[in-house]
């Protein structure tokens, strides 16, 4: 057997130091590890773009069977609270106060006009929230729209779900749960390790150009190439078992499901970890400060991840300029790969597409990130 060269007997020596280091600092263990099961925890339980149990006033002014048929959907929604009000006064009074985020209104001659086919419903909503007016407005409608067609099928006018001769079967693909949970897991996921890979290892890094501990590695014969590979494997192990913790919280705490292959998940996510280890590297060796690394961390990784990869917002929706820069970033193509993988499945060109963007990523930060780091001191 050939003795190991002297690069690998350095490397492993300075990883083993690497590994000692991150476990006697309590500090980046919390970070690495506790944060990311508190951001599960926080994103997966606590944020949802989901309108559940809306309060919504209903104010009947008419007591007409027929009245009180038409608005039975809104008793039988799971995604509406109806309060019944005796008077508009009382439901405008509801409104201004935030106890209620629609008003549905319906007039004395309600029964009246709809025997004429004049029938009409007011819905009144209220629009500080512009995107969850729309949701519930559209619940309303549907729920108002439900009643009408069990009057029709009671009539024998039309069956349920029929338009003209043509009867309209709806089926959700990738998401039959109709939950934001599956859509916001994957997108979790890159936070997370965007947070271990950039955040933590600039931190890390600017920390020790503060101290001058790697000044100290620069009189010894180790060269900058294997700093580097010692520094990214610690932080590569914990970024993986941040992936590890997520897709065990997907699994058993949020049941998305996996449709795409488990394999394809890990190895797009180790090279979108090599790739935020890259940006951290490049980061600390820029700034050489903590401040100055934990600034531009947050400017440059975990907000752009956040607001701007289509995390929170879909990318077609947003202004053209906007949705450029989306596109320069590299979480906005992990987080395509990761959706598809986990509600779609293996379409492989949009995978092949993604995942060789994020390989350019990779070679380019951790290309700039040794040539940033020199051995030499300023």
């Amino acid at each position: 057997m050939h003795a190991p060269s002297r690069f690998t007997t350095r490397l492993i020596a300075l990883t083993r130091k690497e590994f000692r280091q991150l476990l006697r600092d309590s500090s980046n263990l919390a970070f690495g590890i506790l944060l990311p099961i508190m951001l599960i925890l926080l994103f997966g339980y606590g944020l949802s773009l989901d309108v559940r149990n809306a309060p919504v006033a209903v104010v009947l002014e008419d007591g007409s069977p027929q009245a009180r048929e038409a608005i039975s959907g809104l008793l039988l929604s799971p995604y509406i609270s109806p309060i019944l009000l005796g008077s508009m006064r009382e439901a405008e009074r509801a409104m201004l106060a935030r106890e209620v985020d629609a008003i549905v209104r319906l007039r004395g001659d309600f029964a009246k006009e709809q025997a004429a086919g004049r029938g009409a419903v007011q819905l009144i909503l209220h629009g500080a929230d512009a995107n969850r007016a729309r949701i519930i407005g559209n619940y309303v409608q549907g729920a108002l729209a439900q009643a009408g067609r069990r009057q029709l099928d009671r009539a024998g006018h039309a069956p349920p779900g029929a338009v003209g001769q043509v009867t309209i079967e709806q089926r959700l693909w990738f998401n039959s749960a109709n939950t934001s949970t599956w859509y916001l897991v994957p997108g979790l996921i890159v936070l997370i390790m965007t947070i271990v890979g950039a955040f933590l290892t600039a931190l890390v890094m600017a920390r020790e150009w503060e101290r001058g501990t790697l000044e100290a590695l620069f009189v010894t014969p180790v060269g900058p190439t294997e700093i580097l590979l010692a520094k990214i494997i610690p932080y590569f192990c914990v970024g993986m078992v941040g992936l590890a913790l997520c897709l065990l919280a997907a699994r058993f705490l949020f049941h998305v499901p996996m449709q795409g292959s488990l394999l394809l998940v890990i190895a797009v996510s180790m090279l979108y970890l090599l790739v935020a280890l890259g940006l951290g590297l490049v980061i600390s060796a820029v700034t050489k400060s903590q401040f100055l690394a934990s600034q531009f961390a947050l400017v440059l990784s975990f907000m752009p991840a956040l607001m701007l990869s289509g995390f929170l917002f879909d990318l077609r929706s947003v202004p053209a300029p906007i949705r450029v820069v989306g596109h320069l970033l590299p979480a906005t193509y992990y987080i395509e790969l990761l959706k598809t993988l986990f509600l779609a499945g293996n379409v492989w060109p949009l995978i092949v597409k993604n995942s060789a963007v994020l390989a350019l990523y990779a070679l380019a930060l951790l290309g700039f990130a040794r040539f940033a780091t020199k051995k030499k001191l300023d």
